[in-house]
């Protein structure tokens, strides 16, 4: 396995210098006792090669670690710059569409008054046109009554014309006097 974590980024391997730091314990957990004493003896060699591993991987983790850090900021920077971008695109568009809306609304709102505005002229001329036809047809109405007139009275000459031809002349009648009555001229 040390093998492939060899092969791999300082980034993406295990930490070793941990690992060093563990087996230097237990080298020392595992010492042979000193008779009569609280020391223990340990290969002074052999724990100073797991120490000095642990030194020299412990800069290279380190690094992996501040990089882990970098790439961290640097990804959450990046999501947070796409956020911010979403979250302003979805506004713009969130106020465009509020526009089109009022838009609307204004355009619908002048529609329905052009069209008041288009019945009130439309009733107002036919009122008007109403009111000049019943003028004409009264003025119209007072001509030919006039004419019925004429017409009914040169008819009706026309037949007291028909009927005098049609009889004798009456003679004429003579007062009659009363008795008694004297008239100079007689």
């Amino acid at each position: 396995m040390s093998g492939e974590q060899g092969a791999l980024p300082p980034e993406y391997r295990s930490p070793q210098a941990e690992a060093l730091l563990r087996q230097a314990i237990e080298l020392i957990e595992q010492a042979r006792p000193m008779p009569l004493s609280a020391s223990s003896m340990i290969s002074k060699d052999e724990v100073l090669a797991v120490l000095q591993a642990a030194a020299q991987a412990l800069p290279e983790e380190l690094r992996a670690a501040r990089w882990l850090l970098k790439e961290r900021q640097d990804f959450l920077a990046r999501v947070q710059a796409e956020g911010d971008q979403i979250i302003a695109t979805s506004r713009s568009q969130a106020e465009q569409m509020v526009q089109r809306t009022e838009l609307v609304k204004m355009a619908e709102e002048r529609a329905r008054s052009i069209v008041a505005d288009a019945e009130e002229q439309a009733r107002h001329l036919k009122l008007e046109t109403e009111d000049w036809c019943d003028q004409k047809l009264g003025a119209m109405q007072v001509v030919l009554e006039r004419t019925m007139t004429t017409v009914a009275s040169g008819r009706a000459r026309l037949q007291g014309a028909e009927r005098r031809d049609a009889e004798p002349a009456p003679a004429p009648v003579e007062p009659e006097t009363p008795e008694g009555f004297f008239d100079q001229d007689e």
